[in-house]
């Protein structure tokens, strides 16, 4: 069963946005857009950001998809909330390794760098790998969840 996808854009990933998720519909997907249903010039990453991130870390199982301008910003902010695990998407080979070696669970796409034809090629690679659940990545991510646990509380 494929997971349900959150997705969320500023304007600068906006155009990104609405691409990927059309092509998440045409590839049978869920998706839920948590913004900006509409294209506004002065709109902020961090609304965008944080309301995926908090939807994929109460929805066991989802994925979240953001844009912005450089990925960097959307990215910081996810990363804010506890139990995410965002990662910038530049290319295909880096969304793959942040599946198999980081199980990332928010994915996030720069507007201003990529075309529509490539960032579905991304999307399509961090969906369809998995975590390779080695004993090395296992043990990396109980020191990150360790560390969340120290810096945010339970």
């Amino acid at each position: 069963m494929k997971p349900t996808i959150y997705i969320g854009a500023d304007h600068a990933g906006w155009e990104l946005k609405e691409a990927v998720e059309e092509f998440l519909k045409e590839e049978g997907y869920k998706v839920v857009d948590m913004g900006n249903q509409n294209l506004v010039n002065d709109d902020d990453y961090p609304d965008f950001g944080h309301a995926v991130a908090k939807r994929v870390v109460t929805d066991p199982g989802s994925r979240g998809i953001v844009a912005c301008g450089n990925a960097q910003g959307i990215c910081i902010v996810a990363n804010k909330v506890k139990g995410v695990r965002a990662v910038t998407g530049f290319n295909q080979d880096a969304a793959k390794s942040s599946r198999t070696d980081d199980n990332a669970n928010v994915l996030c796409l720069p507007g201003h760098f990529l075309k529509a034809k490539e960032a579905r090629k991304i999307v399509e690679e961090w969906l369809g790998t998995p975590f390779s659940e080695a004993d090395r990545h296992v043990r990396r991510l109980k020191k990150v969840e360790d560390i969340e646990t120290q810096e945010f509380g339970v």
